[in-house]
Order: structure tokens, then C-alpha cells, then sequence
């Protein structure tokens, strides 16, 4: 990486053409059919179902299991991926590029919400405490290595994380005029989001989206654990080609942005009547009606309360009876470290894990005393089989991720859902060009 190329990063981002790897065969049905949700939103049960849809669904690279890798399995899993992705190439499944692009990316939801938009390119890793690129969220050291690992052995970028970006007009201006005419790519996936990418390689328009981005800086919205592997693996001796930087999907704050969707909370093994008793006296608790008590009406009753903009507090269910916890003591409150900034002792997220979960509950912060659920009806379902309660959470706006990542601070784990998400395995990073 060059000394100007160090100087632009620190300040600014700085995205970068790449020579994508995409599928041969890119009809609609098909794009659909190999392509899966981000690594960390495929359930085992989901990760069975995609791989059993196509021998190349790109869920046995980013999530490879021994049973697929034939003769090519070591008990590696990431050495297993690297062989399979090999003979994809060799097989013609996956075709490369001859010429430097950038691809536009339009997700637009089924409900009629305005698209998101933005751009994929190979993002530079900016130095350590720059402002270019901010995370806003923890990550756990064994899911980075599991992630580096993958990178290192396959020497490519399987999966897009997302940068939310500042606002800046003249990038907005070059993406409207990019998504004219027939996409490159196009799919519309299993929750009905319209996912269309534009490839654009006219060296102009490659020049000016670069340069409008450079005054930009970001957060992260989506791929923390990766952002960090690819930063691990950016410092392995000797020095790859291509590992200074990180594939991505660069899109607006605001208008033609993400939306943050709620991340909700399953402690197992705790009665609601024990976990009601430990809230009692610090939080105000109040029962609220769920008709017959069974989960679609628990469910229903979430879905209206997360719908209004008037409430306050956490919900918690055990799946057949729903409790309002709001009015934290003046002893919950306390439990958030005072040091830490405004932006960031206020929020739900924080209150629930170091008032309630950590300190009512006592319960670890790890991924085996709490899970984490992206839905309520997942939530409700969870606790019910797990024998635990549900904690539901409203989510933080983007203006508050932002505010918490300039700060310099971070989040619980998993706080927040960006929406839409980009779809896996549309378009890959080889690191070498």
C-alpha cells in the first residue's frame, strides 16, 4: 500500500475497483438458488436446506462441513474450502472478471420501503484509530479466527460486510445515474427483497465515485467479526497481495440507506416468575394482555408494541405471558459505567445487558448464556423450547450507532440489525489481481 494511498485511507475511505469472481450462470433462478444470507444469519437447520438446493451454494464455502468436501475434507474446515473453491474455478461454476469494476447495489424490500443502494468495491484497511472506517460493536476473539482462517486458506473475500457512509451528494448524483439500464445481476430472494447490481467499469465514473468517497467517512453496520479478520490476516508474514483491504458494500446514512431492525435477547433456563422477581422493585413490571396465551398471540402482542413510538422499556415472555419492564432504579442505572459517553449510556441495549442480564440476572455475556434472536416469533419460540424467558429490545436508531462509534465506544454484541442485507455469493473478492 502506498504512502498516499496510507494517507487517504486515514482520512477518508478509499475504495478500490476489483476483478470479481461471479457465477458462470447468473439466470434469476439460479442466482437465487446459490446464493444464501450472511454467514452469521443461517441457522443450522437453514445452512442443511441451502446446501441441499445446489452442490454450489455458496453457504459450503462460508460455512464449510466435512460431509461436503469429499476426498477434499482434512478435518480443516477452512482448507476444505479453499480446495472446494479451487475446483469451482477449475469446473467453470465461477467465472473471473478480466477488467476492474465496481458494482452498484440496489435492495429493494417487498413492502413498498424506498431501496437501499450503494456500492461494492474492496475497501482499504485504514490504520489502526483512524476515523475512515468505525466499528461501533464487540466481537468475540474465537469468531474473528474462524473468519480469518476462512480468508487466509482461500485468499478470498467470500461475503460483502456494509459501511454505512455520511451523506455526500455528489455520490448520491453517481449512483442514481449508474442504475440505469439492464443489471448484471439480479435475484429476488426468500423474504421477497429485489437485489439488482449494476457491474460499471467505465474508468470516468470509476474515477469520480472513488474521489466522492474519499471525503466520506464510516461506520460499520454489518460485518464486525470480518472487518477484524481481515485486519488479522492483513498483518500475516509475509503480506499478501490484497489483503490491505476488504470487500464491501458502501452505503448512504439516511436517504437510500440501511434501517436498523431490532436484536432480541433468550436467556435459557430461567423461569419468568424468577426472572420477574429479580426485576421487581428495579424496574416498574406490568403485565399486558395476550389473548389466549399462546405463542402467535405473544408474538402479535410484541410485534403491536414494537410498532409504536410511545413505549419505553424491555418486554420479557416466556412465550405464553408478556411483561412490560420500564422506570429502571436509580441502582440499575448505576450498574452503566458513568465514564463512558452520553451516546451510549442511554440506549436499551446497554441498560438490558449491564442492568438486567448482567446484573439482575446474572447471567455471562457469552453466546451460551444469552442467544440472540433477529425475530420475535424466533425469540418467543426459543425461550419456550429452551425453557428461559425472552427479552425483547427495541431497536437503536442510526443516528445513535453513529454517535456511539464516534465516540469511540461499543456496543453489546450483536445491538444492531442493518437492513436490507446483501446477499452472499453474488459477488466474490479474490485477494490477487
Amino acid at each position: 500500500m502506498s504512502s498516499e494511498s496510507r494517507s487517504l485511507a486515514a482520512s477518508g475511505l478509499e475504495i478500490r475497483p476489483f476483478r470479481a469472481l461471479t457465477y458462470r450462470q447468473r439466470n434469476p433462478e439460479h442466482l437465487a438458488r446459490v446464493s444464501s444470507p450472511a454467514y452469521d444469519l443461517v441457522t443450522p437447520t437453514s445452512r442443511d436446506r441451502l446446501a441441499h438446493a445446489d452442490p454450489h451454494n455458496i453457504v459450503r464455502l462460508i460455512l464449510p462441513r466435512p460431509a461436503d468436501g469429499g476426498s477434499a475434507a482434512n478435518g480443516d474446515p477452512a482448507h476444505q474450502a479453499a480446495v472446494m473453491l479451487s475446483s469451482w474455478q477449475d469446473d467453470g461454476v465461477l467465472d473471473r472478471d478480466d477488467e476492474l469494476a465496481l458494482w452498484l447495489y440496489e435492495l429493494q424490500p417487498p413492502d413498498g420501503a424506498p431501496a437501499t443502494v450503494g456500492w461494492v468495491g474492496a475497501v482499504a484497511l485504514p490504520p489502526v484509530g483512524s476515523a475512515a472506517v468505525l466499528p461501533h460493536e464487540d466481537t468475540y476473539p474465537g469468531a474473528v479466527e474462524g473468519r480469518r482462517a476462512l480468508l487466509a486458506a482461500t485468499d478470498t473475500d467470500l461475503e460483502p460486510i456494509v459501511l454505512a457512509h455520511d451523506p455526500e451528494p455528489t455520490v448520491a448524483a453517481l449512483t442514481e445515474a449508474a442504475r440505469r439500464g439492464d443489471p448484471t445481476l439480479e435475484l429476488r430472494d426468500s423474504d421477497g427483497v429485489a437485489h439488482r447490481l449494476w457491474r460499471v467499469t467505465n474508468p470516468a465514473t470509476l474515477s469520480q465515485v472513488t474521489a466522492a468517497l474519499r471525503s466520506t467517512g464510516a461506520v460499520i453496520a454489518d460485518g464486525h467479526h470480518r472487518f477484524a479478520a481481515a485486519r488479522a490476516n492483513s498483518r500475516a508474514e509475509p503480506p499478501r497481495e490484497g489483503s490491505d483491504a476488504v470487500l464491501a458494500l458502501v452505503t448512504p446514512m439516511g436517504p437510500g440507506g440501511l434501517r436498523v431492525a431490532p436484536i432480541h435477547r433468550v436467556v435459557p433456563d430461567l423461569a419468568l416468575d424468577d426472572a420477574l422477581t429479580a426485576a421487581h422493585g428495579a424496574f416498574r413490571v406490568a403485565a399486558l394482555p395476550v389473548g389466549d396465551g399462546d405463542q402467535i398471540a405473544v408474538v402479535a402482542a410484541i410485534d403491536r408494541w414494537l410498532a409504536t413510538t410511545d413505549e419505553s422499556g424491555f418486554l420479557v415472555t416466556d412465550g405464553h405471558r408478556l411483561f412490560q419492564l420500564t422506570h429502571p432504579s436509580e441502582s440499575v442505572l448505576a450498574t452503566v459505567p458513568s465514564e463512558a459517553p452520553p451516546a451510549w449510556r442511554h440506549l436499551d441495549v446497554v441498560l438490558a445487558h449491564h442492568g438486567l442480564l448482567a446484573g439482575l440476572w446474572q447471567r455471562r455475556d457469552d453466546p451460551e448464556s444469552v442467544l440472540i434472536a433477529h425475530t420475535a416469533e424466533d425469540a418467543v419460540r426459543t425461550a419456550a423450547e429452551r425453557g428461559g424467558v425472552a427479552l425483547l429490545l427495541r431497536a437503536p436508531s442510526p443516528e445513535d450507532v453513529a454517535a456511539v462509534a464516534r465516540a469511540g465506544a461499543r456496543m453489546p454484541r450483536k445491538s444492531t440489525l442493518f437492513v436490507p442485507k446483501p446477499r452472499t455469493g453474488l459477488v466474490l473478492r479474490p485477494l490477487a489481481d
